[in-house]
């Protein structure tokens, strides 16, 4: 099995996803945190209700969606679907509700955008939640197998999960060496990741007050 090429993949995919899942969502939560239009005040019950539906319960519909569009078997229905989550939407939200709304007026007054604010401002103040988001991302995107199952259909763009499920169902006589290798090699990348964002992770959840 070539190991590479999945592992590849699975970089490419969770890479993809934290990048630009982060910036959507930090975008949305600063916008619903420190910006004032219409609906926002029924925008916000609405995501924390959407965060109770599991995404097995949805994964039908999204495959016929997809199926619809012809994107199966890409990298892009493998992050696509992804981008926008509830839950880290509701992260930045409440993080950036913190941030006083004086350092805002005062970027404004200087003839600062919005963009210009988010950016310059709001980003740099936001590593700690970035972190926990960045973790959470790469825990879900980087062991998800369901999903890949349902839209992968040749080895081009499957993922390390779904490879190794495909190892153990190949063989007939158990290499349990080599199934624990891969899972070992499996897991190295994230336990690298949550070594070196720990202390934002930490800083985040006690700023935040959010405990498992």
């Amino acid at each position: 099995m070539d190991f590479s090429r999945y592992f590849l993949n699975s970089v490419i995919i969770t890479g993809s996803t934290i990048i630009f899942g982060t910036i959507i969502n930090s975008m949305f939560g600063y916008a619903l945190a420190k910006l004032n239009f219409g609906g926002q005040k029924v925008l916000i019950p609405m995501i924390v209700a959407l965060m109770i539906i599991p995404v097995e319960s949805v994964a039908i519909p999204m495959l016929l969606l997809v199926n619809e569009f012809r994107m199966v078997d890409t990298y892009i229905v493998q992050i696509l679907p992804f981008l926008a989550e509830t839950l880290f939407i509701f992260l930045f939200y409440q993080f950036f509700r913190q941030i006083p709304n004086e350092l805002q007026e005062a970027a404004i007054m200087d003839g600062a955008s919005y963009l210009v604010i988010y950016r310059r401002i709001i980003l740099p103040l936001s590593r700690p939640v970035i972190a926990t988001v960045v973790i959470f991302y790469a825990l879900g995107r980087w062991g998800d197998l369901l999903w890949p199952i349902l839209v992968t259909r040749g080895e081009a763009v499957r993922p390390l999960p779904l490879a190794m499920q495909t190892l153990f169902m190949a063989q007939s006589d158990m290499q349990w060496g080599q199934i624990f290798a891969f899972a070992t090699m499996m897991s190295l990348p994230l336990l690298i990741l949550f070594v070196a964002a720990q202390k934002q992770f930490i800083r985040s959840v006690a700023s935040t007050g959010i405990k498992g």
